[in-house]
């Protein structure tokens, strides 16, 4: 009997780390995760460290796989990998699969590396959800090249430059509502978040996580003086995409550590709508920029930005910029936007 539980335990600890391996290599090619992937190595590591516990001379002889009665089983219904993302949702499925076998086969010989087993299957969950949500936001915001910021105002004026800057080609739209009454800035984000659906763009509320989930809104972003980042991730019921603000490279480094799915980086130069702010130029945005490289963590340029700083700005590594004036004030909005939009994707 012994034999046949080492036999079990051989195969769910291959099988553990290869669905280990194939998420670590999703985070790292198809995420371009660094953060994620390395937990996943970690993982894997930990998985083999519970597994040295054991025999593994029993375990190598008790294998045998060409005698293996469900090799080349299929069953009806069995999932189709037909992408990358299914690929790595089997490997997630099977991962904490197989450390439940092996949390409770190895329980009968060493209850020690039994325990390990156990805590690898609980982080390996925690991994799954968070690769998702990585992939949420790649999936929202890989393709974002304009960003436009929209303050609230009367309901009919904050419509009309809505549908102005999506006409345009605007990617994403943040619904930004100062010291406005909720009821309110609710109406403005349902809006927002049914027009940009329509239209193929991202919804982000400022400042508000509470409305930004009860809205439908495709995400938030925080100011430094906010609300914590954790509080989207403890109220939200669907994955949602997370932005915080940044200055400089320890707040860039906090943001990536919340679990920031894309940082504001900035000011470019001097804005109107923050003007205590001391702009960086250049400088703190090529740093930035830079520094996020192998993150999985994507960047929006902001402050004083208009068609003429584009340029400089893609030539410092900018993929996405974020807009207000240079849409809002300018004469013809929809325009504005098209010149913007063509720019950033030369």
């Amino acid at each position: 009997m012994q034999t046949s539980i080492y036999r079990i335990i051989d195969a769910n600890f291959n099988r553990s780390r290869e669905a280990c391996r194939v998420m670590e290599e999703f985070a790292r090619f198809v995420l371009c995760s660094k953060p994620l992937a390395a937990r996943a190595k970690q993982l894997r590591h930990k998985i083999s460290s519970a597994a040295a516990q054991l025999d593994s001379k029993k375990m190598l002889a008790a294998r045998e796989s060409d005698k293996d009665p469900g090799a080349g089983l299929e069953v009806f219904g069995q999932m189709k990998r037909t992408g990358g993302e299914d690929v790595f949702a089997a490997a997630a499925k099977r991962l904490p699969e197989a450390l439940r076998v092996l949390a409770e086969t190895a329980q009968t010989i060493s209850p020690e590396s039994a325990g390990e087993f156990e805590k690898a299957r609980f982080q390996a969950y925690t991994l799954e959800k968070d690769i998702a949500r990585a992939l949420n936001a790649r999936e929202k915001f890989e393709n974002v090249r304009l960003y436009v910021l929209l303050d609230a105002a009367e309901e009919t004026g904050f419509e009309k430059m809505l549908s102005a800057a999506l006409k345009g080609g605007a990617d994403c739209i943040q619904l930004r509502a100062k010291n406005q009454d909720a009821a309110f800035v609710y109406r403005l984000a349902c809006i927002l978040a049914r027009r940009c659906r329509e239209a193929g763009a991202v919804s982000i509320v400022n400042d508000r996580p509470d409305i930004a989930v009860s809205s439908g809104a495709d995400g938030v972003h925080l100011g430094l003086a906010d609300v914590p980042a954790e509080v989207l991730r403890d109220i939200s019921t669907r994955p949602m995409v997370l932005g915080l603000t940044t200055h400089n490279i320890p707040e860039l480094e906090d943001a990536i550590k919340q679990g920031a799915d894309y940082v504001g980086i900035g000011p470019f130069a001097q804005t109107q709508t923050k003007p205590g702010l001391t702009p960086s130029g250049l400088t703190y945005i090529k740093e930035a920029v830079k520094h996020l490289q192998g993150s999985g963590v994507y960047h929006t340029a902001i402050g004083g930005i208009n068609a003429g700083s584009i340029p400089q700005l893609r030539e410092a590594g900018v993929r996405c910029a974020a807009v207000s004036s240079a849409v809002t004030k300018a004469d013809n909005p929809e325009k504005a936007a098209k010149e913007l939009k063509n720019l950033l994707l030369l």
